[in-house]
């Protein structure tokens, strides 16, 4: 039986080879696992303190608020003259636009058959009055019936109506001014027929503005009577006056209340029907002004700022909006001492804590906060 032939040697070397490699993997990384040290947290895990924000501490102040509403200025008082009588213009003794005082004659009509019916009513109250006086020895005497006594009476009583009105018709051919003012305008001239209750002119008393504006619900509940104002005009001229009439009910449209304001016009300027601006100064509120970068809506929708409790964690609370520039925004609804968060505050969420760095702290480390956007 023939020998057996062993493999060659080369072939032997490389299945020993292989064995004892895999012998020192198998072995080799058992034990190196046991006897290697742990290995050091990663920079992540390292880095284990709270985000760093920018605060900075800031104490409320005392502000008066000023309501801005656009308007338009009525004259303090106008009136649409109109005839009271039927007849002819007999005289106008006061040009158009000219100043008027109370009690002056505007417009005079033709009095045509009303001085001699006067006379007449004037005789025939004389004749009644006599009638009646002469009626009163009678009845002493008792020579004159109750009846035929009323009836004398009462003609006295209808004459002296009928004087009355007649008179009363006199007066009103003679328009005169019922408030100083000026003649804004004079539809008539003298001839023309005026019929009773017919339009002929305007008496308008601009001494007084009155500026009138519309206040969104929101801010009427803060405008009282008496408040201070200015009236901003279209050529920058302002005029003091205060808020003399805020409606108790909005309007149906607009929801909005009507606002009156009513200032002095000294120099007489005409500025009735002119556009202006109302600037309404508001009862003094406690606020804080910062800038309008730091406001941010919160889940609810309302207005809100971020800041710091005393524990360091995060807080954003509800505020509103007094007024606001470009440059800053005032508001109310926080605490009086507060750390506002200036920097970083759209990196945090409510109730995370952080590290609160101030701006002088940051730049004396050579450290910059977490970087982050302002409340956005």
């Amino acid at each position: 039986m023939p020998r057996d032939r062993l493999p060659p040697l080369p072939a032997l070397l490389a299945i020993g080879l292989v064995i004892l490699l895999l012998a020192w993997l198998l072995l080799g990384d058992i034990q190196g696992f046991r006897d290697a040290p742990p290995e050091p947290p990663s920079a992540a895990e390292a880095d284990a303190e709270p985000p760093r924000v920018e605060v900075a501490l800031r104490e409320a102040e005392t502000h008066a608020p000023t309501l801005v509403l656009q308007g338009e200025l009525e004259a303090h008082r106008t009136l649409e003259l109109r005839a009271r009588h039927t007849g002819r213009v007999a005289a106008l003794p006061v040009a158009e636009v000219s100043s008027v005082e109370a009690g002056e004659l505007l417009l005079e009509q033709a009095q045509e058959e009303l001085p001699a019916r006067l006379a007449q009513a004037e005789d025939a109250l004389t004749l009644a009055r006599a009638e009646l006086a002469g009626a009163d020895s009678l009845r002493q005497r008792g020579l004159i019936s109750r009846t035929d006594y009323l009836r004398l009476k009462a003609n006295v009583s209808a004459a002296a109506a009928e004087l009355a009105v007649l008179r009363r018709q006199r007066d009103d051919t003679r328009l005169t001014a019922p408030f100083s003012g000026t003649l804004d305008r004079l539809d008539v001239e003298p001839g023309e027929l005026l019929q009773a209750g017919e339009h002929w002119g305007r008496l308008v008393d601009d001494s007084r503005l009155t500026a009138v504006a519309s206040a969104p619900q929101q801010d009427a509940l803060a405008l009282e009577a008496g408040q201070p104002a200015e009236l901003r005009l279209l050529d920058g001229s302002r005029l003091s006056g205060e808020v003399s009439m805020v409606a108790r009910r909005a309007d149906e449209a607009t929801r909005s209340f009507r606002v009156e304001v009513n200032a002095d016009n000294p120099e007489g300027r005409r500025l009735a029907g002119a556009s202006a601006t109302l600037a309404i100064t508001l009862p003094e509120r406690r606020v804080h002004r910062l800038s309008p970068a730091l406001l941010a809506l919160n889940p609810d929708g309302e207005l809100a700022v971020k800041h710091l409790d005393a524990d360091d964690r995060v807080v954003q609370t509800p505020v509103t909006l007094v007024d606001a520039d470009l440059e800053s925004a005032r508001v109310a609804g926080l605490p009086d001492t507060v750390r506002l968060i200036t920097l970083g505050a759209g990196m945090v969420e409510v109730g995370e804590p952080v590290t609160p760095v101030t701006p002088d702290a940051s730049e004396g480390n050579g450290e910059k906060p977490t970087s982050g956007t302002r409340n956005r």
